[in-house]
């Protein structure tokens, strides 16, 4: 039988390539499927999925509240923050009244990073303040002065200190102080509903595979991860990876679905995204 070539979207990233260790090596079945990936920064996969490109993608949980038509989310594949996430990083430490009034530089208008600003400041995107700058780049504006402030994510959030820059507040200790210690719900996979339920599910299980097969074999999946590491070592790499691919990864659970929930549910009382969201996920 003639293998089904499926498009795979994740981010250049040391967890993602972690996660999909076991199916880029072959080393986990793929079935009758063939999977391409496709390697680009979430900003642009959320925008990509907007348009339904992506058989799979990563995604931002934020940008489900716009995919939700077209996509069903996967049941492993997250990336929560639990008991950390995204940081706002300066020169000096301010407080969130003053990062209202500053210019602060962020990584994409539809990363999870973005909505967790969003609901710190109790204000929407248009009350206050900021520019859209590569994830990569965030640090160079913060030190050149193109922003006063830095919305951080990825591996940034181990390496700030080394730019000499500090943590005004971490969104992740944040969120979980104010929602009865839940994690932080940052990143996501999500799967096409153009093909049938029975066919999500067979694709989700060899998904699940991967990240599974990578956490059994861990030293493996982070030395191919390491290809990835922007100037992280093995150690910092290995960090990095246990930060966001662990239990969590594997399934979302009761409480990281609560936690998708509570924090979609939170955006849309505030107004900061259109429609409540009912969670679909592949069954």
């Amino acid at each position: 039988m003639a293998q089904q070539k499926l498009t795979l979207g994740h981010s250049p990233d040391p967890d993602d390539a972690f996660m999909f260790y076991g199916l880029a090596k072959e080393l986990v079945p793929a079935h009758n499927f063939q999977f391409e990936h496709i390697l680009q920064d979430i900003q642009t996969l959320n925008e990509r999925a907007t348009r339904g490109e992506l058989d799979i993608s990563a995604i931002s949980i934020h940008a489900y509240a716009y995919v939700s038509d077209q996509y069903a989310l996967l049941p492993s594949g997250a990336s929560m923050g639990d008991g950390y996430g995204p940081m706002l990083v300066a020169k000096r430490p301010y407080t969130r009244d003053e990062i209202a009034k500053l210019r602060i530089a962020v990584p994409g208008a539809m990363t999870s990073a973005f909505l967790a600003l969003q609901l710190w400041l109790g204000k929407p995107a248009e009350e206050f303040n900021f520019v859209v700058v590569p994830f990569d780049q965030i640090f160079k504006a913060v030190r050149e002065g193109a922003a006063d402030v830095g919305l951080i994510i990825h591996e940034g959030q181990l390496t700030y200190q080394n730019e000499g820059l500090v943590c005004c507040e971490d969104l992740g200790v944040w969120w979980g102080r104010e929602n009865n210690g839940l994690p932080l719900p940052l990143g996501g996979n999500v799967i096409h509903k153009r093909f049938e339920p029975a066919v999500r599910k067979t694709i989700s299980d060899i998904l699940t595979a991967s990240i599974r097969y990578s956490l059994d074999h861990r030293p493996e999946a982070v030395r191919h991860a390491l290809q990835y590491a922007r100037d992280m070592g093995q150690d910092l790499a290995d960090k990095f990876v246990g930060m966001y691919v662990n239990h969590w990864t594997l399934d979302y659970g009761e409480k990281g679905r609560e936690s998708i929930r509570r924090f979609l549910g939170q955006a849309h009382e505030r107004g900061l995204i259109p429609h409540r969201q009912e969670l679909e996920f592949v069954v």
